[in-house]
């Protein structure tokens, strides 16, 4: 059975040893949907919000929470950011939005925690600008897509 990698042998919280590991290229992807009534999607996709570009304010926030992820997660190491890419598509046929945040580092650790950081806080920032038109929707399915990179290599939901 595999191990908590952020709990040691008493059972106390800590940050995990990457001094010897190697740095190599990491990528992941996350995603998230958020579900509205289908009129607040098409108010979205018509950019007619009273707060202004909705979308680009909800890109800019998943971008810096990305950047902020271990400012956030307690045991999360700090790692430098190569690329992050925020892509928010509206479908007001079904009333929800798709978010997929993409991160890349090139580093000794996994990059996974940024990548859903980054899409939750596009979610909760996409929640934000609407929730005086519906305060009803719900954010969900927040989870890791694929990852790239590491000594576990190329994982993926899909496969």
């Amino acid at each position: 059975m595999a191990e908590l990698t952020h709990i040691d042998s008493s059972g106390s919280a800590r940050m995990v040893d990457i001094s010897d590991k190697t740095v190599t290229r990491r990528q992941a992807t996350a995603t998230a949907t958020l579900h509205s009534q289908k009129d607040v999607i098409a108010l979205l996709e018509q950019a007619a919000q009273k707060k202004g570009d909705v979308i680009a304010t909800a890109r800019v926030a998943g971008i810096m929470a990305a950047k902020r992820t271990s400012d956030l997660i307690p045991l999360c190491h700090p790692l430098p950011l190569n690329k992050v890419t925020i892509d928010i598509t509206p479908d007001s046929a079904s009333g929800s939005i798709a978010i997929a945040a993409t991160c890349v580092t090139e580093g000794k650790t996994g990059i996974e925690m940024e990548a859903l950081t980054a899409a939750s806080v596009t979610a909760l920032t996409l929640y934000d600008m609407c929730k005086a038109v519906d305060p009803a929707m719900v954010i969900t399915d927040i989870k890791l897509t694929e990852k790239i990179g590491g000594k576990s290599g190329h994982w993926s939901r899909e496969s």
